[in-house]
């Protein structure tokens, strides 16, 4: 069988919330070692659950799932092993617990970069530096280390000291004013944390990058990348067409940007539902016509009303201008039909159309089932099997998917401290007096 393509390559996991971790588990996929740092007396936000270590069971039924939600609605005695948010990226991992804030977790921490190929942390500027954790110090462990930072704005600048979630990355970058429904306030948006997760890809194609690049010269280096900046990427040609043609953009809601080249209608359309919003029992679809051929195709699936027989919308330039006409029609005809029905009847016309799925019928969806998208995986303290996402890429010739299910708290102190540090029983013994090694957090969180 054949390896992976970063089989053999050790990453060292600073990192929290979802841009580091997201990133990581990528790497992982790919058959790296991640060895998850992680300290029983530091609570990072978002990384394990929310809000904290210990959620009331009564917290469980309230809110979203993917924030409180947890499995059988029980807390347990480990929730931060199955929080829903991020077990999903926690696959493929190891965890050993250090705290790297005391002198003898640091000199562990430099004894473990030694043998590591890349480290990478996405902590608040001033972070590291209080740790005493910087590209100087690393290439005192290993003279050809890798070395990612990915603040929130960069290590300098006005903003650089700001503390920033993905949520707030969307703000600043104008993600809130140009997301949302034509002449809706930005207020009105609810977060989608986006810019967490292209962070995260960016993050791990820098380091796989830097790999590739030490591999050929035998240099290490240092990489900045400001997450805000790579967020950017996400409105490149709202940027571009200011600076360029001096327009300024604004939210559209789900209408293509490229309406004037044939992309209209555009849009998401009511179907038959089996109920309201508010049980997730609504239906929808989203329907996009790319060309004048697929207009012509819609026409026909229609039945070809009459009013889509106006000579003005056999241009794209005539459906652009009447959008708001065209999507007032067309919900009118998508609202009589099931979404799936009315989903193949589209595609097999030609036209680009997909029913808007509530989470629970993803899971059901024929497609997802046939791509094997979700598979089960056994979580800790015997809670019970559940469907989680596999690897977004596969490799038939090698080991991939899942090789280690979610990985618990701590769950590899033994490999990382006995292992591959040679720590004696005695040494392991005193730094679990000490605190360093732990599989639960501490009750004074």
């Amino acid at each position: 069988m054949a390896k992976q393509p970063l089989e053999g390559f050790r990453i060292l996991d600073l990192g929290g919330v979802w841009a580091g971790t997201f990133s990581t588990v990528l790497l992982a996929d790919l058959g790296a070692e991640v060895l998850k740092q992680e300290n029983q007396f530091v609570w990072q936000p978002n990384t394990r659950a929310v809000p904290g270590p210990r959620i009331p069971k009564a917290m469980t039924q309230a809110g979203a799932g993917w924030v409180t939600g947890l499995p059988n609605s029980d807390p347990g005695e480990h929730p931060w092993n199955y929080h829903p948010m991020f077990v999903s990226l926690y696959r493929n991992k190891r965890s050993f617990t250090l705290d790297i804030r005391r002198p003898e977790g640091k000199e562990i921490l430099g004894r473990l970069a030694a043998m590591s190929d890349a480290v990478l942390e996405n902590s608040a500027v001033g972070t590291m530096e209080k740790l005493g954790i910087s590209y100087e110090w690393l290439r005192e462990q290993r003279e050809d280390i890798i070395f990612l930072r990915a603040p929130g704005y960069g290590l300098t600048g006005d903003y650089a000291s700001a503390r920033t979630m993905g949520a707030h990355l969307e703000g600043t970058m104008g993600h809130q004013i140009l997301r949302g429904y034509e002449g809706s306030e930005p207020n009105s948006n609810s977060g989608i944390f986006a810019a967490d997760y292209i962070a995260a890809t960016q993050i791990a194609l820098a380091i796989m990058m830097a790999i590739w690049h030490r591999e050929n010269t035998g240099k290490g280096q240092f990489i900045e990348m400001a997450q805000a900046e790579n967020a950017a990427a996400m409105f490149a040609q709202a940027y571009m067409n200011y600076g360029l043609n001096g327009q300024v953009e604004h939210a559209i809601g789900n209408r293509s940007i490229y309406a004037t080249d044939g992309h209209a209608p555009s849009g998401v359309y009511p179907c038959a539902s089996l109920g309201s919003s508010e049980t997730g029992d609504d239906r929808w679809i989203a329907i996009t016509v790319t060309n004048n051929t697929t207009w012509e195709a819609l026409r026909t699936v229609m039945g070809d009303p009459e009013w889509a027989q106006a000579p003005e919308f056999g241009t794209a330039a005539g459906r652009a201008a009447a959008q708001n006409f065209l999507d007032e029609k067309l919900a009118e005809w998508t609202a009589s039909f099931e979404d799936e029905d009315l989903f193949a009847r589209l595609q097999a016309a030609g036209i680009a159309a997909a029913p808007v799925l509530e989470a629970s019928r993803a899971l059901e969806d024929p497609h997802v089932l046939a791509r094997n998208l979700y598979v089960p995986q056994e979580l800790q303290d015997d809670i019970g099997v559940y469907q989680y996402p596999r690897p977004i890429y596969d490799f038939p010739a090698s080991e991939g998917g899942i090789r280690r299910p979610p990985v618990a708290f701590g769950q590899d102190n033994d490999y990382v401290y006995k292992d591959l540090l040679g720590i004696s029983d005695e040494q392991y013994a005193q730094l679990e007096a000490e605190g360093h090694i732990a599989t639960t957090f501490s009750e004074t969180l």
